[in-house]
């Protein structure tokens, strides 16, 4: 025997508004928590690779980063300077670090430079040399790790 009732059931509806809302909230979670140390990378910089680089111990507290793309370009802060901007810029730099006082010591700052692979030698030398005018001592020279050897014989 079949009992029916005389009421006919609504279709079930789901409220999405919460499942919504969650998902927004982990969208702005992960946009706040990302790491954004990748913003300060230059893609027209190819570094070069090395069987000895490794990533440091321990992140750099505010470190400076300048970058030296394949066409020469010095790319340090907001935009691309020459070898006298980046001396500027720098100094610059310095002196800011200077007036914080006892909360930074411009000897602890560490300045990490990325050059191109194809970059010449001597340009590096004197972005290095241009840091020690402004009276910076700790450098970092980017590269990115490779299990085959860069030594070419000759």
């Amino acid at each position: 025997m079949r009992v029916t009732s005389g009421k006919r059931l609504d279709p079930i509806e789901l409220d999405m508004t919460p499942m919504i809302d969650m998902t927004f909230q982990l969208i702005a979670f992960f946009m706040v928590a990302l790491n954004f140390s990748e913003a300060d990378i230059d893609q027209r910089v190819n570094l070069p690779g090395s069987e000895l680089a490794k990533p440091p111990d321990v992140a750099y507290q505010e470190p400076i980063t300048i970058q030296i793309a394949k066409d020469g370009v010095i790319v340090f802060g907001m935009g691309d300077v020459n070898l006298a901007g980046l001396k500027t810029g720098l100094l610059r730099e310095a002196q800011m670090i200077r007036s914080f006082g006892d909360k930074k010591n411009i000897k602890d700052v560490t300045v990490i430079i990325r050059a191109d692979q194809t970059v010449r030698t001597g340009l590096v030398q004197e972005v290095i040399k241009a840091c020690q005018d402004a009276e910076f001592e700790n450098f970092a020279l980017r590269s990115k790790q490779s299990e085959d050897s860069v030594l070419v014989g000759g």
